[in-house]
């Protein structure tokens, strides 16, 4: 791995550089070019939310990828067209004085004024954009319009996440979060219902701020990763992203009964690591809990400015014994590889396809993303879709098709980034075969940089108008 310790000053950032780098205009492009076919039961938006600093605004020696104003993407296909692409800067106070622009208004947590950078979907009728460590959700318009900060109609009472994690089986979100340095000595389990009005919280005691970015799911627990990265108070003194490798800090991950107390909590030890992603998770007949995720071993240790530099993630299962209390660890995938997904009709279910992104180390390679994969974690079998020469696909993106039986029966949607070009396309794998051919490509206007997350949100879901 390439070491980055940027406390010298440094005149490039391997996270400014290649397609990390921002794009400086918002655009809207109709009836984009496809190559192929896009399948006409796609009828919705394909949305995606990542880091995107305003020009000027940062110091690039110092900044941190994951602090920059945030800018969702999105593409609406319909009718086997994709009849738009938008880009646009979340509305927080700082980009809409950079803009001239009116400030949405809205109730936040602690007043804080950065737009979600992370996350966005669709649930309750709404579109939301999504941020970590004591962000407030905003909603957007169905063309990706600011609206407001939104703390789900007045019923959240701290911070929330970027990665809440959906039940199909009771239609809730739920979401452990933290807040530097808000929340000083506790995270907070969230669970948001069917009608986008918070309906349950629970403080869980921790020692000290821990970065904790997600969580995992299942029928009988919410599970807690306190892993040993943790606020550096000489890194936030400087005004940097304050987060970084604790060695003296225990690694543990916690059971939390869904339908119990923070006193019931049941902690388990592990072995130094870190997870911003775990693919799924579900409880087994014996009691013990599978926790299949993407494990680091070590994060911001001396890459300071990203995740990429100190050690790349494999894809790993962990089975918790909550009787001993013990975890048991293997490997399923050793390829470098990460953001994670599966089917959400199998959210917290036994399974058997996840499927994730390759990467590399940022400081050392152009481009981070590479291949994307298709996993069967039961039998380790993996395919993969190789994008080509000079081109990585990101996050993919998994819809099921209208009434299948089998589990991967849909398509993976993949934003893909080709260097040759400096170009960006929307390509649609078809799930069960997705080393054949695409069944779509679909080029838009302009690069999109490498972000972090998005989802399909079809019209059914969230309506035009909404």
């Amino acid at each position: 791995m390439t070491n980055t310790d940027d406390r010298a000053p440094a005149r490039t950032n391997p996270y400014l550089e290649g397609n990390r780098a921002p794009v400086t205009q918002e655009l809207t492009a109709f009836d984009l070019p496809v190559e192929g076919q896009i399948p006409t039961e796609l009828e919705g938006r394909w949305l995606r939310n990542g880091p995107n600093p305003l020009p000027g605004s940062i110091d690039p020696a110092l900044h941190h990828w994951f602090v920059g104003d945030g800018m969702v993407h999105g593409v609406r296909l319909r009718g086997g067209r994709a009849e738009w692409y938008r880009n646009r800067y979340l509305r927080s106070d700082h980009v809409a004085d950079a803009l001239g622009e009116e400030h949405v208004g809205g109730p936040r947590f602690g007043e804080r004024d950065f737009g979600p950078n992370t996350n966005v979907g669709g649930f309750a009728g709404k579109t939301w954009a999504m941020v970590e460590a004591g962000g407030t959700p905003m909603t957007l318009s169905y063309e990706l319009d600011t609206i407001a900060w939104d703390d789900f109609s007045g019923t959240l009472p701290g911070p929330f996440s970027a990665h809440p994690k959906y039940d199909p089986t009771t239609r809730e979100l739920h979401a452990m979060t933290y807040a530097w340095p808000d929340l000083a000595d506790h995270v907070q389990y969230v669970v948001v219902g069917p009608d986008g009005l918070v309906s349950k919280t629970v403080d869980i005691p921790v020692d000290g701020w821990i970065m904790l970015h997600d969580m995992s799911l299942t029928p009988t627990y919410a599970v807690i990763y306190d892993l040993p990265v943790t606020v550096d108070i000489d890194l936030a003194m400087e005004g940097r992203f304050p987060f970084r490798w604790n060695p003296e800090r225990e690694a543990r991950v916690g059971l939390l009964p869904r339908a119990g107390d923070a006193a019931d909590t049941i902690w388990c030890p592990v072995d130094p690591c870190y997870v911003f992603h775990p693919l799924n998770a579900y409880d087994q007949a014996d009691g013990s809990v599978v926790l299949d995720l993407c494990r680091y071993d070590k994060m911001f240790e001396h890459d300071l400015r990203g995740p990429f530099g100190d050690s790349l993630a494999t894809l790993d299962r962990w089975t918790v014994d909550p009787a001993k209390q013990k975890v048991t660890e293997e490997r399923i995938f050793d390829a470098p590889q990460e953001f994670p997904r599966h089917a959400d009709h199998v959210g917290g279910q036994a399974y058997q396809f996840g499927y994730t992104a390759e990467t590399r180390d940022a400081g050392a390679n152009a481009e981070v993303f590479g291949r994307t994969y298709k996993v069967d974690v039961q039998t380790g079998e993996v395919a993969a879709h190789d994008h080509g020469s000079g081109r990585g696909g990101a996050e993919p993106v998994f819809v099921a098709r209208e009434g299948a039986t089998a589990e991967d029966d849909g398509w993976l949607l993949v934003l893909v980034y080709d260097a040759t070009t400096d170009g960006s396309e929307l390509v649609i794998l078809d799930a069960t075969d997705i080393a054949s051919a695409p069944v779509a490509r679909v080029t838009l206007p302009h690069r999109v940089p490498d972000g972090f997350h998005g989802n399909w949100v079809s019209d059914a879901s969230v309506p035009p108008g909404e």
